[in-house]
């Protein structure tokens, strides 16, 4: 085995799983790529209705890093600019306080829907037979077979379980919270494991709506002329008009994120609940009070930075153990792909 030849394992398939997993499969390396869930991209995600789709994690990324922009280029047709015309209101009742904000960069999105940019990027994988999905990791420990390699315990489909073995390197792409879990749990790992635990991420209850009534020939739109806010609303941070960014479909259909210390504070509360509520500080901020024909919430246990890594990943040559993630850096998309990059780079030329 060879140093550009190594069998990797990659736990998680949000933007900097695989950006981690793309990387290193590229530079001849043996990758797995193992996701929980039933589709990759985490926040990076959406979710179909019957009157069109929604952007329920990450509402728009923004362009910093040139080797974000370089990767971007690469798929041109996915990626378009939305003028969110952003404005900041004061509440109670949607009052305006700033028309516009700052214009300090631009927003883009996937097309047709947010996920469409991490199906792309995940394509290569999945056709080599590198991804498992619906794949849960609950320990990782070294291999029965041979101690200087890794396996790991997973839960499957039914609650079947399976053991991966024979990795050279073991790399964590997943929220801090269950990234420091799982490595607590090896005995190699609590010294990553305590610098994880130092990440403080808050959790974000959305909401998403449907007003289909609005297209009707002598209705355009629903409530204010602005396309998406930041709101000093004490349940509300954030709102976006869905069908005002590209090739989403003119449905008017509204995403509504959570402010974080109410999503902690509601975090454990029943769905129906916490969507009653939100409907109604909705209906504060932007003066819609119609009955939405589709409504539906979506709870995010780890969602927004608070307190990051403050480095780009982690990385430990000794144990072959290494950890990536927005929450390195920050909060945004173009956090988590660097973040999954650098390791990628770290691991690769160690």
């Amino acid at each position: 085995m060879t140093a550009r030849n190594r069998k990797i394992a990659v736990l998680g398939a949000g933007v900097a799983g695989l950006a981690c997993a793309r990387t290193l499969a590229q530079a001849g390396h043996r990758v797995t790529l193992l996701e929980q869930g039933d589709a990759v991209g985490g926040r990076m995600a959406s979710r179909e209705s019957p009157f069109g789709s929604f952007d329920h994690g990450s509402q728009y990324f923004t362009v910093r890093d040139a080797r974000f922009e370089q990767v971007l280029r690469m798929s041109p047709a996915l990626c378009k600019p939305w003028s969110a015309n952003a404005v900041r209101v004061l509440d109670p009742h949607g009052r305006v306080a700033e028309a516009a904000l700052p214009a300090r960069e631009s927003h883009w999105v996937a097309v047709p829907t947010m996920d469409a940019l991490a199906r792309h990027w995940a394509q290569p994988l999945l056709d080599a037979g590198c991804v498992e999905l619906r794949t849960r990791v609950t320990g990782i420990e070294r291999d029965a077979l041979d101690p200087l390699r890794w396996q790991l315990r997973t839960s499957g489909p039914q609650d079947s379980i399976h053991i991966y073995s024979g990795f050279d390197a073991v790399l964590l792409a997943m929220p801090s919270a269950p990234a420091a879990g799982l490595l607590g749990r090896a005995a190699q790992a609590q010294g990553l494991a305590q610098q994880v635990r130092q990440v403080q991420v808050a959790p974000c209850w959305t909401l998403m709506l449907a007003f289909p009534q609005a297209v009707q020939p002598t209705l355009t739109h629903l409530g204010p002329q602005w396309n998406a806010a930041l709101s000093t609303h004490h349940r509300i941070a954030w709102l976006a008009r869905e069908s005002s960014k590209p090739g989403r479909g003119g449905i008017e259909r509204w995403t509504v994120q959570a402010s974080p210390a109410w999503s902690q504070e509601h975090l454990e509360d029943d769905a129906a609940r916490v969507q009653a509520k939100l409907l109604r500080a909705f209906g504060e901020v932007t003066g819609i009070h119609a009955e939405p024909s589709f409504a539906q919430v979506h709870r995010w246990r780890w969602a927004r930075t608070e307190a990051p890594l403050g480095r780009p990943h982690l990385w430990d040559s000794e144990t072959a153990l290494g950890a990536c993630g927005d929450w390195c850096l920050g909060h945004r998309v173009e956090d988590a792909f660097i973040s999954g990059l650098e390791l990628a780079l770290a691991v690769h030329g160690d």
